[in-house]
């Protein structure tokens, strides 16, 4: 079972990631045509921005949870050691991180969005951080 459980956990995480990445991506393009004043463009990104929070990203946010929190109930001893504690904070910093995607796609949607493209570019990097330490984390166990 347990193994299963991982599987589906992995696939969500995956998911999920490659959301945290394209979604700021597509605000980055929303803001160079907000810019521009390409309003088929902005109507475009807008679509998009929508269907990717709603239709995968959210949904793939909560399978991990669904499944992460699974592995812990499976493997208890996890939650006393400090790896686990270390991964689960940035696990809230990531769902942090989702959340506000939510508010800059609804400012994008009432065209209330003044972040430059340039902010967007920075602001995709937060979840690369959070991949590669999560996974030294996951695999590794320093500590």
């Amino acid at each position: 079972m347990y193994l299963w459980v991982k599987a589906i956990h992995l696939m969500a995480v995956v998911t999920w990631f490659a959301a945290l990445f394209y979604l700021p991506r597509l605000y980055v393009y929303h803001a160079m045509a907000r810019d521009a004043g390409d309003e088929q463009a902005i109507t475009y990104f807008k679509t998009m921005e929508r269907k990717l929070y709603r239709g995968i990203m959210t949904p793939s946010m909560i399978m991990v949870l669904i499944f992460g929190g699974w592995m812990l109930y499976l493997v208890p001893d996890w939650l006393s050691q400090g790896w686990m504690h270390a991964k689960l904070t940035l696990v809230a910093l990531l769902i942090a991180y989702h959340h506000v995607c939510l508010i800059y796609l609804k400012q994008f949607d009432q065209a209330r969005c003044t972040k430059s493209h340039v902010f967007f570019r920075w602001f995709n990097e937060a979840p690369v951080i959070a991949l590669i330490a999560i996974v030294i984390l996951a695999v590794v166990k320093p500590f």
